[in-house]
Formats: structure tokens, sequence, C-alpha cells
């Protein structure tokens, strides 16, 4: 390469260091993505999982568990994502296992919901960019507060549409220095009496969601964001190998009971913080 290329190439890196400081920091991507039940193979004391086990009716064994770990964490490598909140683990063993599995070097978080089916949620991020301060369990929700950047912000994580208007309702009360980001399933019918926005909106009006019934795709999780933030506009992760190419569904790990090994009934969707 000649000396001309290289003093170039320099310029042009000297230029667009001084765009992304004058910008302030990079755009951080969170995502939410309901895993579709990942259970470990070891029966339960408190709840009944006794389908997910060896013997049980699903047959759940090692190989099974060990390839859904590998399935989750090859969707959360191919996001590329600092944060990744999980809907639908057991316990933490199972966080730890896909944290494992994932090539970024992710942290976690993990807290127990004592539901009646088991499932938790948990939140991967990098340490060096999210720093949790605070966390509050619920019923079929987790709200994580930690420093983003110069921004304190609030992640709540819901599994249970009707739940999102009290605790978005809660949180205002309690924690108003927080900016908030609701990720999950909410039924908000005016997101802007919170402060908050539907990110989710322009995916779902262009025919996008994150499950499909009837033939139709539906944007059941959703991200509101705190109209605080300069947020990009939410999308659906959505790739090839995720789509089961002959009838247009998320390739699924079970079908009515029958075992195909895929990645669940469910997409991921995102957002930006810029």
């Amino acid at each position: 390469m000649s000396d001309v290329k290289i003093r170039r190439l320099i310029t042009a890196a000297l230029l667009c260091a001084g765009c992304c400081a004058a910008l302030g920091q990079r755009p951080v991507g969170i995502a939410f993505y309901d895993v579709d039940r990942i259970y470990d193979t070891v029966p339960a004391l408190f709840y009944d999982d006794a389908d997910y086990t060896p013997e049980g009716r699903l047959h759940w064994t090692a190989e099974r568990y060990e390839r859904k770990i590998r399935n989750t964490a090859a969707v959360i490598d191919s996001m590329a994502l600092p944060l990744v909140a999980l809907w639908g683990v057991e316990n933490e063993q199972v966080v730890r296992d896909i944290a494992a599995a994932c090539r970024g070097e992710y942290s976690y978080l993990h807290r127990t919901l004592n539901s009646l089916d088991g499932m938790d949620f948990a939140l991967l991020y990098y340490g060096d960019l999210f720093y949790p301060t605070y966390d509050e369990p619920g019923r079929r929700y987790l709200y994580v507060e930690g420093e983003l950047g110069h921004d304190t912000v609030g992640l709540a994580l819901c599994g249970d549409a009707r739940m999102a208007r009290w605790v978005v309702k809660d949180l205002r009360a309690e924690r108003p220095h927080a900016k908030l980001i609701v990720l999950g399933r909410s039924d908000l019918p005016d997101p802007g009496r919170w402060g908050l926005r539907d990110a989710s909106r322009r995916a779902e009006q262009a025919g996008r969601g994150t499950i499909r019934r009837g033939g139709r795709w539906q944007m059941r999780d959703r991200i509101l964001a705190d109209t605080a933030l300069t947020t990009s506009e939410g999308d659906v992760f959505a790739r090839r190998y995720l789509v089961d190419q002959k009838s247009g569904n998320p390739f699924t790990t079970y079908s009515r009971g029958v075992y195909r090994g895929g990645y669940g009934y469910s997409l991921p969707v995102f957002i930006y913080i810029r």
C-alpha cells in the first residue's frame, strides 16, 4: 500500500473518531428474546417440569438440552448486541450455560420469580457498558436498573401484558430518576401518558412480528422506550435459519409434541440507544 493511501486511511480514521466523539458514545443495542422454555433435565421440587425430563412426555434429554443451548447462543451471537434480555429460562445454571456458549464475554443477572412453570428472566450484558445497581423481581416481571454511559436506565422485562401497565405505573412513581425501557409483553393503550413511545410500532405496521399465528406475524413482544432517550426504531431480528422455509413459521424446538430441534416459536426484538 502506498504512503498516500496510508495517509488517507489515517485521515479518514481520525475524522471518523472525531465525528464519534462529537456525537457521544456509540449506539448501544438492547434485545428481548423469548427463548421458548429452556429447562434443564433435572426434575424440579416446587413446580411441575415432568415433560422436560428424559422420561417425560417430550423426552428432554441432555443432548436436546445442549442443542437448545447452542441454538440460543447462536442467535445471541448473530445479534451481537451488548444487552440481551431473556425470558423462559428455568434457573441460573441454564443462564450460565447460555452465557458460556456465547462468543461474547457476557456477564449475567438472573432472578428466580417463583412462578408456577419455573420460568425466569435473565439479562446478559457487557460489564464495561452496563453496570447494574438495583433489581426487583415480581410476578412475571424483572426490573433491572443500572448505569449506561451517562444515563441511569431502568429495564422492565415483562412476561405478562396485563401486568405491564401496573409495573410502569409503580416504576414511574418509585424510580422517577431512571429512564425506562419496557421489553417484552405489554398492554399499554397510551404509552405517551407514561413518557414512553412504542418503538416497535413501525415494524408492526410493516407486517413484521415476533410470533406467527393464523398465517400472519404478530408483534407480541415489544419495546417501549423512554421519550427522554434518543433511540432507533425497534425491529424484529429475523434470519432465514430461524424460519421454516416450507411453512413460513418460526423453526420451533417442538411442534405438536414432536421434536424438531429448532430455535423456538418467537423471534427477538431489538432497539438501539444513541
